[in-house]
């Protein structure tokens, strides 16, 4: 069994905001594998299914962002899980471009309140973890501004297509094959890296 976490702020001022990119994951993986999220309880909306053959639960936590690990770690504590190898936990990353992905297997909080939230819940950092890049804040800009602000409509297809890669991703961490992963996604925009090597 795995717990599929991703991180965001519930009440409806908040959908579809750089910040909830988690949510909009775990939305995505509802969707896409029949999956209810409709479960109230552990802190969390919840939903239980399969996926390709693993049974999943889905998690989003009603605790708001920065409280993150209380939710995490009463759903980890009900469901007895091993956390080191059946947690994923999904969010967003302002270091890495709009719609790069990162996997970790552990690592520190890297500056992000859920991430350290949860660290700080379950008393350590080795947990597996999908970064989604939502790009570095502009100029001038006030960073909880820029995280709770709405996506515009071409960063909505970039981050779309962005999902898409991120449910391969979770496919592959559920075979086991988060090395794989990692080889896979680790990487920069592929069309970038062309642009940048042509010139």
């Amino acid at each position: 069994m795995y717990i599929i976490a991703g991180l965001g702020n519930p009440t409806k001022q908040y959908e579809n905001t750089r910040h909830n990119i988690g949510f909009m994951a775990i939305d995505a993986l509802a969707d896409k594998y029949d999956i209810n999220m409709i479960e109230c309880k552990h802190k969390s909306l919840i939903g239980k299914g399969m996926i390709n053959g693993t049974k999943v639960i889905l998690v989003k936590p009603l605790t708001y962002m920065n409280l993150s690990g209380e939710a995490i770690r009463a759903v980890s504590e009900y469901y007895k899980i091993d956390e080191t190898e059946e947690l994923l936990v999904i969010y967003d990353d302002i270091s890495l471009d709009l719609g790069q992905i990162r996997i970790r297997k552990k690592g520190s909080a890297g500056g992000h309140n859920g991430l350290k939230s949860i660290i700080a819940n379950l008393g350590h950092d080795t947990f597996r973890r999908i970064k989604i890049g939502v790009g570095g804040k502009p100029e001038g800009y006030d960073l909880a501004d820029y995280v709770l602000g709405h996506f515009n409509g071409e960063e909505i297809a970039v981050m779309k297509d962005s999902l898409e890669r991120t449910q391969r991703a979770v496919n592959l961490i559920l075979e086991g094959k988060v090395d794989a992963a990692m080889n896979e996604y680790n990487t920069k925009n592929r069309c970038k890296d062309m642009e940048e090597n042509q010139k």
